[in-house]
């Protein structure tokens, strides 16, 4: 059976040109770019740029920013001219719209039973200009930690989300829980970094390298979970 809705997927943290490419090829409609300095993913946006150019038509550049200045995303948006920003500190509903451009808001989850009280239908509302609300668990700092948060926190279906066509799951997911969290929350798009890093010696992740094997079995685990739910 043909699935009804596919579920888009971006994968964010990419800081080699063979990793855009692996990307592509695994079937990522968008791809992300880190422009916060403290971040271990972090690119300058000249790197951003040169990386932006490898993406084919319909593929999508992110441009993650935390807490920028005005001049810093005039800069982000002059490197990469067709990205869409995605805000992941603390900016206001004006400060995301001011650069005129298409924009992702992302929502800091806390980890604790049923969100710890986060009322994401007013943030969803706050933030009605946004393209898409990403949710994300709360860390310490800023930025994704690979940690997830309560998916079962949250009336999905609840007309002021919109899961389906707004939200986009992101926080800990892997190729093995990519279909459980999809299932649950039925997102328009997945968000993943960690989940499909390249691993050391020591097993840890190697953060901003990426494994094409574990990217195009996170892809095979969501278009497994469309299938599930067609």
């Amino acid at each position: 059976m043909t699935p009804t809705h596919r579920t888009r997927i971006k994968i964010c943290g990419l800081t080699q040109e063979a990793d855009v490419d692996a990307a592509v090829a695994a079937g990522a409609d968008a791809i992300g770019l880190v422009l916060y300095a403290k971040s271990p993913r972090y690119v300058t946006p000249a790197r951003a740029a040169q990386l932006a150019q490898r993406l084919p038509a319909f593929v999508t550049p992110v441009l993650l920013l935390v807490n920028a200045s005005a001049a810093e995303v005039h800069a982000a948006c002059a490197a990469v001219p067709h990205a869409v920003l995605q805000f992941h500190g603390d900016e206001t509903a004006a400060d995301c719209t001011a650069a005129g451009r298409a924009f992702i808001r992302a929502a800091r989850i806390p980890t604790g039973p049923a969100g710890a009280g986060f009322d994401l239908l007013k943030y969803a509302q706050d933030f009605s200009a946004a393209q898409a609300i990403l949710l994300d668990a709360h860390v310490e700092g800023y930025g994704g930690a690979g940690q997830s948060f309560d998916w079962t926190a949250f009336p999905w279906s609840h007309p002021q989300l919109n899961a389906s066509s707004r939200l986009v799951l992101s926080g800990g997911l892997t190729p093995a829980n990519g279909t459980d969290g999809i299932r649950r929350v039925r997102p328009w798009a997945v968000d993943v970094s960690s989940g499909v890093e390249a691993l050391g010696p020591d097993g840890q992740t190697l953060k901003g390298i990426k494994d094409p094997s574990r990217m195009q079995a996170f892809v095979a685990a969501v278009r497994a979970a469309d299938a599930l739910l067609a």
